[in-house]
């Protein structure tokens, strides 16, 4: 049975194919099946029970408006239905993040780069040290003891700003012994500027590295060269090396964006486990201001690719073997804590993207974007704004997440992406899910201690 607001087709970007196992048919719950066993999720609290295939063609027939009511099976089986938290909570929790573009410039040239080149659209320019200090006084302003900060870095390419990177992270680590509270830091680097001091550093205040690697050689160099047309991949390789090696306290991962031209992802995959990578991760081109995103078509085989990731991450870690495939590792912790997001992250509301100027953004990705600017380093965070863009930004006040039964698990989507370019990768985003929510069950009855120790 189709819901109001969904059309069954291919040509709206908010269309869901109806032909789908993953399709939007209740926004209530999602029924699925493992290994010839029935599942409920039911989508309040990301609850997964096991059900008879009777309950199974009850629910499926309630939902329908055949036989029955939804709500009348849940209050048979003891599940409640409605958290009002989820609904109503609107409060702003404290800042507890910010993300810092501390270089808007960038000496590579990537063919997607969301933030044009790493300036965003503007001059070049590194963010000046008075005002990476006074973000940092403004992320601890209301920290208290045990609560739990993130200081991140970002660009461009935030090594070529080194000497404000280690300014500020020491001025946090200071605030954070004064204030009692537990500090996080994080860059984001193609990683063609690290340096042997930039690693000791690194592992010396316990960061979380992420380099962007796109693929193995030629598959890497065709989207992420130097401005001057080189191939970046062997002399990112050269400087990354020794971390992976050195990794002790800091933490470096692989980030991957997939677009069209680099959509075999498996073997990416398994030559990143192989070099020791902490995690590797895979994220869809789905907005780039000079375009190259993924169409529906690629996102289909993309999901493929995805599945079969997942798969040698459910054999593995089936063996006792740990396989750090990030995005199967967060999909499992999210499902075995029953998150319901009504937000897709914490951006705009305990987390800001910080500009070279010192303005506030709803993310890192909306630097210089006008229309979401937060306040400002000096001012603080524009709590009226920031209110409005909560209520707005709700997944029960997205169209047409309302109606959708993953939308706990989502949270509606990326913001920068949707505001941009729409939704045309629900479809994607749900069968990722679908499987998931499969190989949970799999993987819980196979290896439940993984579920007790998986970091």
């Amino acid at each position: 049975m189709n819901k109001p607001g969904w059309r069954v087709g291919h040509g709206d970007p908010w269309t869901a194919d109806s032909r789908l196992p993953s399709a939007p048919r209740d926004p209530r719950f999602h029924l699925f099946e493992s290994r010839s066993e029935k599942f409920l999720l039911v989508a309040e609290g990301s609850r997964v029970y096991g059900i008879d295939p009777g309950l199974h063609d009850r629910l499926r027939a309630a939902s329908d408006g055949l036989a029955g009511s939804v709500e009348g099976i849940f209050t048979e089986l003891g599940i409640e239905s409605g958290f009002p938290t989820i609904q109503n909570n609107r409060s702003a929790p404290r800042l507890h993040a910010l993300s810092l573009a501390v270089a808007q410039k960038c000496n590579m040239g990537c063919t997607y780069c969301y933030a044009q080149g790493g300036a965003f659209g503007a001059p070049p320019q590194n963010m000046p040290l008075k005002t990476a200090l006074n973000a940092v006084d403004l992320l601890f302003r209301e920290a208290r003891p045990g609560d739990k900060v993130s200081l991140s870095f970002l660009g461009g390419e935030p090594l070529l700003n080194r000497s404000v990177i280690r300014a500020a992270t020491e001025h946090a680590a200071t605030l954070a012994a004064v204030r009692r509270s537990v500090l996080t830091l994080s860059i984001t680097s193609n990683g063609s500027l690290i340096r042997p001091e930039d690693l000791e550093f690194f592992e010396t205040h316990g960061f979380a590295v992420t380099i962007s690697l796109d693929g193995v050689g030629d598959v890497h160099n065709r989207q992420r060269s130097f401005k001057n047309g080189r191939g970046s991949y062997e002399p990112v390789l050269e400087r990354i090396r020794p971390a992976l090696n050195q990794q002790r306290l800091m933490q470096v991962s692989a980030r991957v964006t997939v677009t069209p031209e680099n959509l075999d992802l498996v073997p990416t995959l398994e030559a990143f486990v192989g070099m020791g990578f902490h995690s590797v991760g895979f994220s869809p081109l789905l907005n780039a201001p000079g375009g190259g995103e993924l169409a529906r078509e690629d996102l289909a085989i993309m999901l493929e690719q995805m599945i079969a990731c997942g798969r040698r991450f459910e054999t593995a870690v089936a063996a006792g073997r740990r396989y750090p495939f990030s995005n199967m590792v967060t999909a499992f912790k999210e499902l075995h804590r029953g998150t319901h997001n009504a937000y897709p992250c914490g951006a705009g509301i305990g987390y800001f993207g910080v500009d070279a100027d010192g303005a506030l953004y709803a993310c890192h990705r909306f630097v210089n974007d006008d229309n979401h600017i937060f306040g400002s380093v000096e001012k603080g965070v524009d709590r009226v704004r920031q209110h409005a863009w909560m209520e707005r930004r709700h997944v029960n006040h997205q169209e047409p997440c309302r109606d959708c039964w993953a939308r706990y698990l989502c949270g509606g989507g990326c913001h920068h992406e949707v505001i941009k370019q729409g939704r045309h990768a629900c479809d994607y985003i749900r069968g990722w899910l679908h499987y998931c929510l499969a190989a949970y069950t799999r993987l819980l009855k196979a290896r439940p201690d993984y579920f007790a120790t998986a970091q």
